[in-house]
């Protein structure tokens, strides 16, 4: 089984920063694609941002040019660097990932738990 762990969130001032990160644990094959989903209160969770295995990486319109999705996969850890925050990014934060673990050595699917940020004044 692949584990993921996020950390990082936080309450933070509107145009301020936060680093979220996932590190995924376990006895791990390979990781793929990762990504970062959210989810407001009320609200569908929404796929944010996607990072292949080779570095690739795309947003969706409404965080490109303020978040930045990167990897280390030595630490297999995915990161999202989050600036000018907005209120509206005000939501709970998950980390996915496509993984194979050494005990079954089939491609599955994996969610973190979750970290909540809030952009408040």
């Amino acid at each position: 089984q692949v584990q993921l762990v996020e950390s990082g969130g936080g309450l933070v001032q509107p145009g301020g920063s936060l680093r979220l990160s996932c590190a995924a644990s376990g006895s791990i094959f390979t990781i793929y694609n990762m990504r970062w989903y959210r989810q407001a209160p009320g609200k569908q969770r929404e796929l944010l941002a996607v990072i292949t295995s080779g570095g690739s990486t795309s947003y969706v319109d409404s965080v490109k040019g303020r978040f930045t999705i990167s990897r280390d996969n030595a630490k297999n850890t995915v990161y999202l660097q989050m600036d000018s925050l907005k209120p509206e990014d005000t939501a709970v934060y998950y980390c996915n990932v496509d993984g194979v673990p050494i005990a079954t050595m089939t491609l599955d699917n994996y969610w973190g738990q979750g970290t909540q940020v809030t952009v408040s004044s």
